[in-house]
């Protein structure tokens, strides 16, 4: 077989192909700052929903496997409290922490994933990305707001009660483009109807658009991606999210007796870079934004390389 025909360079070109086109429309300006808006909000509130919903649509609850998520969540929290740990506790640290644990599931490893592995591997991937949210930016938003608490405090201010806090990013994970439409889809699914194929085409060509946009769209923000006087750090929160995350989570998975494509699809979406949520992160919290998105590019253009490794070794291993 030679390397081109290699399913993994064959499944990854076209991902990387796609993103570095649209770094050239960002870097020739033919996207402009307010149609990226536009294009994100066309993703996220129309394409993907109508991809997510179809898929999960015809998944029964009895034939999931929810070892993967066992296995995957306490891995990334364990790596998300070292390294807040290990950076202290305060804004900065656990905004940059979270860069460290939350993969790009949506935007690049939906794609990637169907691509390189087939529809089977799409229903794991989803059964992680219905939670992955809620579970981190839950966690990641209750850490925070202990911070916020603590320094309110040590101010004199008057600060919101941690349950309060935990049941707003609580509602705010669930009722979201992405696990609303999963947990839809596998409610319908339940029913044994199946898809009408007046709903059905529509949705399959919606949800078709959404992996090129997506990808293209990814591009587009690294184009804009300043990298000046933050590469050295953005490189330590890189090694984090695309080597020693993966590693964890493959480990995890062997402790549960996790093999085959449920534990590469774990180890691949673990290795993905870092999702944009966590800058939406930095920005709420007015906190290294520059870093944050240095450390998204970095990540994504260094994840050619490193995502190639670990989806080369699964396959040998496998």
């Amino acid at each position: 077989m030679n390397l081109a025909s290699h399913p993994v360079v064959a499944s990854l070109t076209p991902v990387f192909l796609l993103i570095a086109a649209g770094f050239l429309a960002g870097r020739r300006q033919w996207i402009r700052e307010s149609a990226v808006r536009d294009l994100s909000n066309l993703v996220f509130l129309l394409l993907i929903p109508a991809l997510l919903f179809r898929t999960m649509s015809g998944v029964h609850v009895q034939a999931l496997d929810l070892r993967p998520v066992l296995a995957y969540f306490p891995a990334a929290l364990l790596l998300l409290g070292l390294s807040i740990a290990w950076r202290g506790f305060n804004r900065t640290s656990v905004v940059l922490a979270l860069g460290g644990v939350f993969s790009n599931m949506v935007m690049i490893g939906i794609t990637l994933v169907e691509l390189a592995y087939g529809k089977a591997a799409l229903v794991t991937l989803l059964t992680l990305v219905s939670v992955h949210a809620l579970i981190l930016l839950t966690v990641g938003s209750v850490v925070l707001e202990l911070v916020v608490a603590r320094e309110a405090r040590q101010g004199g201010e008057r600060a919101p009660h941690v349950l309060e806090t935990a049941w707003s990013a609580f509602k705010g994970a669930l009722i979201h483009p992405i696990p609303l439409p999963i947990l839809s889809g596998l409610l319908y699914a339940q029913t044994g109807w199946g898809l009408p194929a007046a709903i059905d085409k529509p949705l399959q060509l919606l949800g078709s658009a959404f992996g090129p946009i997506a990808l293209v769209l990814v591009g587009v923000t690294l184009a804009r991606t300043p990298l000046r006087g933050q590469l050295a750090p953005a490189l330590g929160i890189t090694l984090s999210k695309n080597l020693v995350l993966p590693l964890l989570v493959g480990i995890s998975a062997w402790a549960w007796g996790i093999t085959g494509l449920p534990l590469t699809v774990m180890v691949v979406a673990a290795a993905l870079p870092i999702g944009a949520n966590v800058f939406l992160f930095a920005q709420r919290y007015e906190v290294a934004q520059e870093l944050t998105t240095a450390a998204m590019g970095v990540s994504t253009a260094l994840a050619l390389f490193t995502l190639s490794a670990v989806m080369l070794m699964m396959t040998y291993l496998n």
